[in-house]
C-alpha cells in the first residue's frame, strides 16, 4: 500500500508577484524556488484570497471565503484584539490541519500564525500539534516584538525567548520536524515572517535596536527586501533538502506561495496595484508546487486558482473527505497539477472594506470596483489594467456586477468589520509596562 503524501506548504509575507526569478524577477534573489519551479509546476494565475494578511490566513485555513467568519472580515486582525473573543479562527470550526490530524496525520506549523490570540484562539487549537513561532502580524526579526512593543515568540502556548534573526528559526524548526517525523505522514506549515516589514536582513540587528518602533518609514531598501527574499530562499532550499536527506521528498506535496501582494520595494512587473489593492498586484502570487512522484519538472498552468484551493487540493491528495457541514468553496487542482495543460473554468471574487473595492474574474475577465468606480478589463491582453472596457462592453460589465452583488449577497454581513492600514495608533503604542 502506497503511503498517503506528505504535505508542506510555505507561505511567503507581502512577496510581490515578479520578485522570484522564475515569475520575471531582475535579481538572483531565489534560486532554491526557482530550482523547486524547475522541478515541478508554476502557476500563472495563482491569487490570493484578499489583499492583506489575516483574511488569506482564514482562507487558507478552512478552504473557503474568508467573509464567512467575523474574525476574516477585518483587514487584517490587529495587535490590540488580543483577548477579543470575536476576532479569530474559532476552534469548533474544521480546518485543514484538524482534518488531516483527525485522519491521521502529524501537524505542525513553523512561523506566523496572526489568526487570533489566546486565550480563545491559537494554532493548537485549530489543528496543529504542534506551533513554533508568532500570534500576530508583523514583529521584529531580532527583539521577536510585534507592533505594540509586546515579545511575541512561542513553543507550543509558551512564551519562549531565543535568540536569532526570526527567518532562520523557523526554517531551523522546520527541517528539525522534517527529520523527527519522516517515518510517519505529516502536514507541516511554513509560515514566513519574510518579506514583511521592518525591513531587516541577518546584518541588520543594529537597524533593529534603532528603529524600536518596528513599522519604520525611514528604512529598507530594495537591496535588503531581495536580501531577506534571498535569506528565506535559503531555508527553503535546507527544507527542501532535509526532505530529500529523509527520503520522503518523492511523496512530498510541496508548496510555495505568498498571502497577498507586494509591498514598498516590491516588484509586480507586469502588473500593477500592491498589498490592500485588488488590482493584479496586490492578489495575483507567486505558486509553485512539487511532488516528484505525480508533478512532472518544468510545467507551466494558467489555471485560476486561490488561498483556499490548497485545503480541497491537499484533503483530495490525503483521500480526507472536508466536514459536511462547512462545505468548501475551493475547489481541489489535483488533476490540474498532473495535466497542467487540462484547466476547468470558475470565477473568483474579491471584496475589501478598504477604499469599498470589489472585484470578480471570469475568464479573461475582470470586473473591478473602487470607491464606486467601475472598470472592466480583458486581462488577457492588458495585464496592467490600463484599458477600461466599461463603456464598450456595458452588457458584460452589468453582468458581471450582478454575478458580484449575487455573491456578495449570499455572505454573512459583519457591519463592525475594519481595516487598518499599515497599523493603527493602538497598534504603534509601546505599552508601559
Amino acid at each position: 500500500m502506497t503511503r498517503r503524501p506528505n504535505f508542506v506548504f510555505i507561505l511567503a509575507d507581502d512577496l510581490g508577484y515578479a520578485d522570484l526569478g522564475c515569475y520575471g524577477g531582475r535579481s538572483d534573489c531565489s534560486p532554491s524556488l526557482d530550482r523547486m519551479a524547475r522541478e515541478g509546476l508554476r502557476f500563472t494565475q495563482g491569487y490570493a484570497n484578499s489583499s492583506v494578511c489575516s483574511p488569506t490566513r482564514f482562507a487558507l485555513m478552512t478552504g473557503r471565503w474568508q467573509h464567512r467568519l467575523r474574525g476574516g472580515a477585518d483587514e487584517p486582525i490587529r495587535s490590540n484584539a488580543r483577548g477579543n473573543a470575536a476576532l479569530g479562527l474559532p476552534p469548533s470550526h474544521p480546518t485543514l490541519p484538524s482534518l488531516l490530524r483527525d485522519s491521521g496525520y502529524a501537524t505542525a506549523l513553523a512561523g506566523k500564525w496572526h489568526l487570533g490570540y489566546p486565550p480563545h484562539f491559537g494554532p493548537l487549537k485549530s489543528g496543529y500539534q504542534e506551533f513554533f513561532g508568532a500570534l500576530s502580524g508583523g514583529m521584529d526579526y531580532f527583539t521577536h516584538r510585534d507592533t505594540a512593543g509586546i515579545h511575541d515568540l512561542f513553543e507550543n502556548e509558551t512564551e519562549i525567548h531565543r535568540m536569532g534573526y526570526l527567518t532562520d528559526l523557523i526554517s531551523e524548526r522546520a527541517v528539525e520536524y522534517v527529520r523527527r517525523k519522516r517515518k510517519e505522514p505529516f502536514f507541516l506549515s511554513v509560515h514566513y515572517n519574510a518579506p514583511h516589514w521592518p525591513w531587516l536582513t541577518r546584518a541588520d540587528e543594529a537597524e533593529s535596536k534603532r528603529i524600536e518602533k518596528i513599522y519604520h518609514f525611514d528604512g529598507g531598501s530594495v537591496a535588503t527586501y531581495l536580501t531577506m527574499i534571498r535569506q528565506m530562499d535559503e531555508g527553503i532550499g535546507r527544507i527542501l533538502a532535509a526532505l530529500k536527506s529523509a527520503k520522503v521528498d518523492d511523496n512530498t506535496i510541496a508548496v510555495f506561495t505568498s498571502d497577498n501582494g507586494g509591498e514598498r520595494y516590491s516588484d509586480t512587473w507586469p502588473l500593477v496595484g500592491k498589498k490592500m489593492d485588488l488590482l493584479e498586484g496586490g492578489i495575483r502570487v507567486p505558486y509553485i508546487v512539487r511532488w516528484p512522484a505525480k508533478v512532472k519538472p518544468g510545467g507551466v498552468t494558467a489555471q485560476h486558482a486561490i488561498t483556499m484551493d490548497w485545503v480541497a487540493t491537499f484533503l483530495d491528495a490525503a483521500g480526507v473527505k472536508p466536514d459536511r457541514n462547512y462545505p468548501l468553496d475551493g475547489k481541489s487542482l489535483l488533476s490540474v497539477m498532473q495535466k497542467p495543460k487540462k484547466t476547468f473554468e470558475r470565477e473568483l471574487f474579491w471584496k475589501m472594506l478598504f477604499r469599498d473595492q470589489k472585484a470578480l474574474r471570469s475568464g479573461d475577465w475582470k470586473y473591478l470596483s473602487v470607491e464606486g468606480d467601475e472598470f472592466l478589463f480583458n486581462l488577457s491582453k492588458d495585464e496592467r489594467e490600463r484599458a477600461n472596457f466599461g463603456k464598450r462592453e456595458p452588457k458584460r460589465l452589468a453582468a458581471m456586477r450582478s454575478r458580484f452583488l449575487a455573491w456578495e449577497e449570499a455572505l454573512p454581513r459583519h457591519p463592525d468589520a475594519s481595516y487598518a492600514v499599515p497599523a493603527t495608533k493602538a497598534d504603534l503604542a509601546t505599552p508601559s509596562s
